[in-house]
């Protein structure tokens, strides 16, 4: 080839990359003219391998979002679930599909988990326990929560023959009772999973009956559609039994089981073991209202640890450390939780609230204002049901004290 011809050739081949780099600075520029930088975040991209001008301007014709909302992960979280029950399938058309699920493609064997420490479990094969780490890509990440294992999970492991093994995956939950993050306040941690009941216990007495934290134990039960059972531990410490009535009263009316135990004289006891039989149930409660000694009563032989209420401030200490799963034997099972002094009701917004008290949501049609808060509005309905005594004031007290926490 001639000297003329190598010239035509690299003047060609410059003419191409001049023209390139030109369509690369357009489509960067483009890029830069439409990003948003508050609530959005840019989606498209220029892939590497592109060298082509023709390449380029095909990409540019595909029709894709440029931009997506950025949400909190608990949000994200909770809307893929929301959107699984949606669309969730039958078991029969299940097996008629041709795509195994993620949960099926994962070797192993099906296990529950009985109890978490940091970075191990112990899942209840059935017949046999077994220690087990948790595999290096299982994480909570883009979940909204902190862990990515719970008590109560249902989880696919591999054992290792000499007694260990290692979480693989973890099946999909029917329910979750959760609580913000100490420390990161927009993540939560998982406490149990998979629960059917929210059994409330609460002391009469020492400590004293706190009746707004069984209020957000039954707003948290409606928002998570666990069926509440209220127990009313410490009866034998009871000396007014016309103020144990019209605390109670209101509940009754409701329409909620209202079950009152002692673990000294064991009343009760038959009454709770029936309505625990056949169901998972979680417990709560403050700490030193009597949960692993009201529970050692249901089912004897279960060593829990059980502590007195302080002198000092007459609340409990804290005993249990972390969520157990207890086995009943004669069916179902509980699950004892940490003392939870302040309970979130995370994702719960102000304007919502009054659904979760249904006495008031009743009242509420009627308020002057479409968007009363109950609170201190004129022409309210609720206020003035409390005021005509068809709402009870203890009950009323609380919803104002949650609302006040949710306003926050």
């Amino acid at each position: 080839m001639s000297d003329k011809q190598n010239q035509v050739e690299r003047h060609i081949k410059g003419m191409k990359k001049a023209e390139r780099s030109k369509s690369l600075k357009s489509a960067n520029k483009k890029m830069k003219r439409s990003q948003s930088t508050k609530t959005s975040r840019r989606k498209d991209w220029i892939p590497d391998h592109i060298d082509d001008v023709e390449d380029l301007e095909a990409w540019e014709d595909i029709d894709y979002e440029t931009t997506e909302r950025i949400m909190p992960l608990a949000e994200k979280e909770r809307r893929r679930t929301v959107e699984s029950l949606a669309f969730r399938t039958s078991p029969v058309e299940e097996s008629e599909g041709d795509e195994p699920s993620k949960s099926e493609s994962v070797e192993g064997s099906t296990g529950l988990v009985i109890e978490v420490s940091k970075g191990l479990c112990r899942v209840d094969m059935g017949d046999y326990v077994v220690l087990c780490g948790l595999r290096g890509n299982l994480t909570a990440e883009e979940t909204g929560y902190m862990n990515a294992v719970a008590v109560g999970d249902q989880v696919i492991i591999t054992e290792d023959g000499a007694g260990g093994g290692i979480v693989e995956s973890v099946l999909p939950r029917r329910s979750v009772l959760a609580r913000p993050d100490p420390f990161y306040t927009h993540m939560q941690q998982i406490i149990v999973a998979n629960v059917d009941q929210l059994l409330i216990v609460a002391a009469w007495l020492n400590p004293p009956l706190w009746l707004e934290m069984v209020d957000r134990y039954l707003v948290f039960a409606q928002m998570n559609d666990l069926d509440p059972i209220i127990c009313i531990n410490k009866s034998d410490l009871i000396d007014d039994e016309v103020d144990f009535v019209i605390k109670m009263q209101p509940y009754l009316d409701l329409g909620y089981p209202v079950i009152r135990t002692s673990a000294v004289n064991g009343e009760g006891v038959d009454d709770l073991r029936a309505a625990l039989y056949g169901h998972t149930s979680v417990l709560s409660g403050m700490s030193g209202v009597g949960k692993s000694s009201l529970i050692s009563q249901v089912q004897p032989g279960l060593s829990l640890r059980t502590s007195q209420v302080s002198d000092a401030s007459g609340e409990g200490r804290h005993t249990t450390t972390q969520a157990v799963w207890l086995k009943l034997a004669d069916g179902g099972a509980v699950v004892d939780t940490p003392g939870i002094r302040e309970f979130g009701l995370t994702g719960l917004h102000p304007d919502e609230l009054v659904a979760y008290f249904p006495e008031m949501d009743e009242a509420a049609d009627r308020c002057r204002f479409r968007d009363c808060q109950h609170v201190n509005e004129p022409g309210c309905a609720v206020r003035e049901a409390v005021e005509a005594g068809d709402i009870a004031e203890t009950r009323y007290h609380s919803y104002k004290l949650i609302h006040a926490g949710l306003s926050d």
